[in-house]
Protein backbone atom coordinates (compact mmCIF):
# COMPACT_ATOMS: atom_id res chain seq x y z
CA UNK A 1 0.00 0.00 0.00
CA UNK A 2 2.73 2.69 1.11
CA UNK A 3 4.93 1.77 -2.73
CA UNK A 4 1.44 2.51 -4.14
CA UNK A 5 1.21 6.31 -2.11
CA UNK A 6 4.90 6.69 -3.16
CA UNK A 7 4.21 5.87 -6.84
CA UNK A 8 1.88 8.75 -6.75
CA UNK A 9 3.98 10.90 -5.18
CA UNK A 10 6.61 10.85 -7.31
CA UNK A 11 4.59 11.04 -10.16
CA UNK A 12 2.34 13.74 -8.96
CA UNK A 13 6.10 15.52 -8.14
CA UNK A 14 7.52 14.18 -11.93
CA UNK A 15 4.77 16.44 -13.46
CA UNK A 16 4.48 19.23 -11.28
CA UNK A 17 8.43 19.34 -12.30
CA UNK A 18 7.69 19.48 -16.13
CA UNK A 19 4.57 21.94 -15.98
CA UNK A 20 7.26 24.28 -13.87
CA UNK A 21 9.71 24.12 -16.57
CA UNK A 22 7.12 24.81 -19.71
CA UNK A 23 6.96 28.65 -18.14
CA UNK A 24 10.57 28.65 -17.53
CA UNK A 25 11.99 32.40 -18.89
CA UNK A 26 12.95 32.21 -22.86
CA UNK A 27 16.00 34.03 -22.36
CA UNK A 28 17.59 31.45 -24.86
CA UNK A 29 15.38 32.47 -27.74
CA UNK A 30 16.76 32.86 -31.45
CA UNK A 31 16.58 36.52 -31.47
CA UNK A 32 19.41 37.61 -34.69
CA UNK A 33 21.82 39.45 -32.94
CA UNK A 34 21.18 42.81 -34.75
CA UNK A 35 18.02 43.36 -33.35
CA UNK A 36 18.52 44.67 -29.71
CA UNK A 37 15.24 47.48 -29.18
CA UNK A 38 11.75 46.97 -29.51
CA UNK A 39 8.68 49.07 -29.67
CA UNK A 40 4.55 48.02 -28.79
CA UNK A 41 2.33 50.34 -29.92
CA UNK A 42 -0.68 50.28 -27.44
CA UNK A 43 -3.18 48.08 -28.83
CA UNK A 44 -6.73 49.18 -29.40
CA UNK A 45 -9.87 47.44 -28.29
CA UNK A 46 -12.60 47.12 -30.68
CA UNK A 47 -14.52 44.25 -28.80
CA UNK A 48 -17.65 46.05 -28.21
CA UNK A 49 -17.94 43.64 -24.92
CA UNK A 50 -14.89 44.45 -23.38
CA UNK A 51 -13.59 46.57 -20.71
CA UNK A 52 -12.16 49.82 -22.38
CA UNK A 53 -8.74 49.24 -20.87
CA UNK A 54 -8.20 45.69 -22.33
CA UNK A 55 -6.06 46.66 -25.12
CA UNK A 56 -3.97 48.63 -23.11
CA UNK A 57 -3.26 46.24 -20.31
CA UNK A 58 -2.15 43.73 -22.89
CA UNK A 59 0.28 45.85 -24.91
CA UNK A 60 1.62 46.81 -21.32
CA UNK A 61 1.92 43.04 -20.27
CA UNK A 62 3.92 42.54 -23.57
CA UNK A 63 6.25 44.94 -22.50
CA UNK A 64 7.11 43.75 -19.61
CA UNK A 65 7.28 40.00 -20.66
CA UNK A 66 9.78 40.63 -23.59
CA UNK A 67 11.44 42.86 -21.22
CA UNK A 68 11.87 40.04 -18.41
CA UNK A 69 11.83 36.88 -21.03
CA UNK A 70 14.74 38.67 -23.47
CA UNK A 71 17.77 41.01 -23.75
CA UNK A 72 16.10 43.73 -25.90
CA UNK A 73 15.53 46.66 -24.69
CA UNK A 74 12.54 49.12 -25.29
CA UNK A 75 12.79 51.97 -27.14
CA UNK A 76 10.29 54.07 -29.05
CA UNK A 77 12.48 55.68 -31.35
CA UNK A 78 13.66 53.45 -34.37
CA UNK A 79 13.47 50.32 -32.88
CA UNK A 80 14.18 47.17 -34.41
CA UNK A 81 10.63 45.29 -34.29
CA UNK A 82 7.90 46.85 -33.58
CA UNK A 83 4.05 45.35 -32.48
CA UNK A 84 0.67 46.76 -32.83
CA UNK A 85 -2.28 45.29 -32.85
CA UNK A 86 -5.97 45.12 -32.08
CA UNK A 87 -8.09 43.25 -29.01
CA UNK A 88 -11.19 42.03 -31.54
CA UNK A 89 -13.04 40.10 -29.46
CA UNK A 90 -14.22 39.41 -25.73
CA UNK A 91 -17.10 36.68 -26.07
CA UNK A 92 -18.99 34.99 -23.62
CA UNK A 93 -20.40 31.78 -24.94
CA UNK A 94 -22.47 28.79 -23.28
CA UNK A 95 -20.34 25.23 -23.24
CA UNK A 96 -21.88 22.66 -25.41
CA UNK A 97 -25.84 23.68 -24.71
CA UNK A 98 -28.35 21.26 -25.72
CA UNK A 99 -31.44 22.47 -26.48
CA UNK A 100 -33.92 23.49 -24.02
CA UNK A 101 -31.06 23.39 -21.26
CA UNK A 102 -28.69 24.96 -18.83
CA UNK A 103 -25.09 25.01 -19.33
CA UNK A 104 -23.49 24.34 -16.52
CA UNK A 105 -20.30 26.20 -17.81
CA UNK A 106 -19.45 29.45 -19.68
CA UNK A 107 -16.61 29.72 -21.94
CA UNK A 108 -14.61 33.62 -22.11
CA UNK A 109 -12.60 33.84 -25.41
CA UNK A 110 -10.29 36.47 -26.19
CA UNK A 111 -9.12 37.36 -29.82
CA UNK A 112 -6.00 39.53 -30.23
CA UNK A 113 -4.83 40.59 -33.55
CA UNK A 114 -1.25 41.04 -33.66
CA UNK A 115 1.07 42.98 -36.32
CA UNK A 116 4.69 42.55 -36.14
CA UNK A 117 7.45 44.48 -38.02
CA UNK A 118 11.14 43.65 -38.42
CA UNK A 119 12.64 46.92 -39.09
CA UNK A 120 15.89 45.49 -40.19
CA UNK A 121 14.06 42.35 -42.15
CA UNK A 122 10.46 43.47 -43.78
CA UNK A 123 10.67 39.01 -44.80
CA UNK A 124 10.34 38.75 -41.52
CA UNK A 125 6.87 41.05 -40.74
CA UNK A 126 3.53 39.04 -40.07
CA UNK A 127 0.42 39.38 -39.16
CA UNK A 128 -1.58 36.71 -36.90
CA UNK A 129 -4.64 36.12 -34.62
CA UNK A 130 -4.15 34.65 -31.34
CA UNK A 131 -6.94 33.19 -29.43
CA UNK A 132 -7.66 31.79 -26.42
CA UNK A 133 -10.59 30.69 -23.79
CA UNK A 134 -11.15 29.32 -20.58
CA UNK A 135 -14.47 27.58 -19.10
CA UNK A 136 -16.30 28.73 -15.86
CA UNK A 137 -19.10 27.41 -13.48
CA UNK A 138 -22.42 29.51 -15.26
CA UNK A 139 -23.66 30.62 -11.83
CA UNK A 140 -20.75 32.59 -11.15
CA UNK A 141 -20.91 36.31 -12.05
CA UNK A 142 -18.65 37.30 -14.52
CA UNK A 143 -18.21 40.45 -12.92
CA UNK A 144 -16.60 38.55 -9.77
CA UNK A 145 -14.05 36.19 -11.98
CA UNK A 146 -13.34 38.50 -14.49
CA UNK A 147 -9.97 39.57 -13.94
CA UNK A 148 -8.81 36.24 -13.00
CA UNK A 149 -9.90 34.55 -15.97
CA UNK A 150 -8.83 37.63 -18.11
CA UNK A 151 -5.45 37.47 -16.56
CA UNK A 152 -5.38 33.57 -16.93
CA UNK A 153 -5.68 33.76 -20.92
CA UNK A 154 -3.81 36.66 -21.11
CA UNK A 155 -0.23 34.84 -20.16
CA UNK A 156 -1.62 32.36 -23.04
CA UNK A 157 -1.86 34.60 -25.14
CA UNK A 158 1.56 36.64 -24.52
CA UNK A 159 3.09 32.95 -24.57
CA UNK A 160 2.08 32.54 -27.73
CA UNK A 161 2.70 36.13 -29.59
CA UNK A 162 6.36 35.64 -27.39
CA UNK A 163 6.91 32.16 -28.76
CA UNK A 164 5.81 33.34 -32.96
CA UNK A 165 8.04 36.19 -32.75
CA UNK A 166 11.16 35.11 -30.79
CA UNK A 167 11.26 30.90 -31.22
CA UNK A 168 11.88 28.81 -33.97
CA UNK A 169 9.23 26.46 -33.25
Amino acid sequence: MNSIWFKIGVLFWAITCLSATCNVSMKNTSIRPEISTYFIKTFTTTATSAPPTLGQQFSEELKDKIQRESRLTYADVNPDIEFEGTLQSFNISAVAPQNGEITQFSRLTIVVRVQYYDNQDEDENWEQNFSFFLDYDASQNLLDIQDDLVDEIFAQLLQDVFNKAFSSW
